[in-house]
C-alpha cells in the first residue's frame, strides 16, 4: 500500500510540476511618450492560438512581486496577462509615504493617467496570442481605480474588475459610455474599508444605475482595504488587512465573470 501511495504522490508531483512549467513570463519594455515603462507579460505555453487578454494594474507600491504573481495566476487560468507599469522605469515604493506620493502624481493628471493605462493595453493587444475581441482589465487599490478610469474613458473592454480600489465617480456621460460598450464592471469592496467612504460607493452606484450600466458591487464582510494581499498586515498601516475568505471569493467571482463574458463571443 505504501508503494502505491508513493507512486501516486510522485505522479501528482510530476503533473503539478508540468503545469507550473507551462506558465512563462517576460519583461516587456515600452514607452508612453517620453517615459520608458517595464511591464510583465505572463502566458501558458501549453495553450496555442489567441486567448483572452487581461490587463493587470498594480497597487500604489508599483509593479512588484505581488502584481507579477497575480499575472502568473491569470496565465495559469488560460489568459494572456500583462501587468503594466504605471510609474515608469519599473519604479517601486518601499514606504507608504513614497507610494502615496507616486500614486498621487499619476492621479493629478487624469488624461495622463488614462493614457498611461491605455499604453499598457496597447502592449497587451499587440501580442500575437491576444484575442483582441476578448479583453478585460483588473486592478488592485490604485490599480482598481485605474481599471475603472479606463472603462470610464472609452477603453473597449468586456469586463473591468476592481479589487479594494479607490472609486472614481463617473460622469453621466462616462457611465452611458460603459453601458453602450456593454462593459461589465465588478467592484470588489471590503465592508470595513475605512479608506473609501460609503458615500462614494453610493455615488458610483447611482451614476451606473441611472445609465443602465451592467455592474456588480460585491461587499465582503469584515474585509478591510487590501484584503487580497497577504502581506497587507506587515506595513503597519491601520486599516490594511488580509482576508483569506474575501480574497478567495473575489478571485473566483472574477473568473466566473470572465467565463460568462468571454464565452459569449
Amino acid at each position: 500500500m505504501r508503494s502505491w501511495t508513493m507512486m501516486a504522490l510522485t505522479l501528482w508531483l510530476g503533473i503539478a510540476g508540468s503545469v507550473q512549467a507551462a506558465v512563462q513570463s517576460k519583461t516587456i519594455t515600452y514607452r508612453d511618450g517620453n517615459v520608458e515603462c517595464r511591464g510583465f507579460l505572463a502566458w501558458n505555453d501549453a495553450i496555442t492560438g489567441p486567448r483572452p487578454g487581461v490587463l493587470l494594474v498594480h497597487e500604489w507600491w508599483g509593479l512588484n512581486d505581488y502584481a507579477q504573481e497575480r499575472a502568473r495566476q491569470l496565465a495559469a487560468e488560460g489568459y494572456l496577462a500583462f501587468a503594466c507599469d504605471m510609474y515608469g522605469e519599473g519604479k517601486q515604493a518601499k514606504h507608504p509615504e513614497e507610494a502615496g506620493t507616486m500614486a498621487a502624481q499619476v492621479r493629478e493628471n487624469v488624461d495622463g493617467w488614462v493614457q498611461r493605462g491605455k499604453a499598457g493595453l496597447a502592449v497587451l493587444t499587440s501580442q500575437p496570442d491576444c484575442d483582441k475581441e476578448r479583453l478585460a482589465a483588473i486592478g488592485y487599490c490604485f490599480g482598481g481605480s485605474t481599471a475603472l478610469q479606463l472603462a470610464f474613458h472609452g477603453a473597449d473592454l468586456d469586463a473591468v474588475v476592481s479589487f479594494h480600489g479607490a472609486l472614481p465617480v463617473p460622469t453621466a456621460e462616462q457611465a452611458q459610455g460603459v453601458a453602450s460598450r456593454h462593459t461589465t464592471l465588478l467592484i470588489c469592496h471590503g465592508s470595513r474599508d475605512g479608506f473609501i467612504p460609503e458615500e462614494t460607493c453610493q455615488k458610483v452606484r447611482t451614476a451606473l444605475d441611472q445609465a443602465g450600466a451592467d455592474f456588480e458591487m460585491a461587499y465582503y464582510g469584515n474585509a478591510r482595504h487590501s484584503f487580497t494581499v497577504k502581506s497587507a498586515d506587515s506595513h503597519g498601516i491601520e486599516g490594511l488587512r488580509y482576508n483569506a475568505a474575501a480574497d478567495d471569493r473575489s478571485w473566483k467571482r472574477m473568473l466566473a465573470l470572465f467565463r460568462e463574458k468571454f464565452s459569449a463571443k
